[in-house]
């Protein structure tokens, strides 16, 4: 019976021990590959912001702009 309780004790301790070394290994193979595409994430949030502010900047010039096309004036 001591021998049945210790093995089931020793295979509970093995399977945490292998569940806590997997689970450092998928960690550290997939941070790398998620700080590129964060990475890649920022640079397209960073054209999008300035594609956004250069038309703005074109609507609010033409809005400002005297309106040259019409000669009634």
């Amino acid at each position: 019976m001591t021998f049945f309780v210790g093995a089931l004790l020793g295979i509970l301790a093995g399977g945490a021990v292998c569940t806590r070394y997997l689970r450092q290994e998928v960690a550290a193979e997939i941070r790398p590959r998620r700080q590129r595409i964060q990475s890649q994430l920022d640079n397209v949030e960073a054209e999008i912001n300035l594609v956004m502010a250069t038309q703005l900047a074109e609507l609010t010039k033409r809005q400002t702009r005297p309106d040259s096309t019409r000669g009634d004036e």
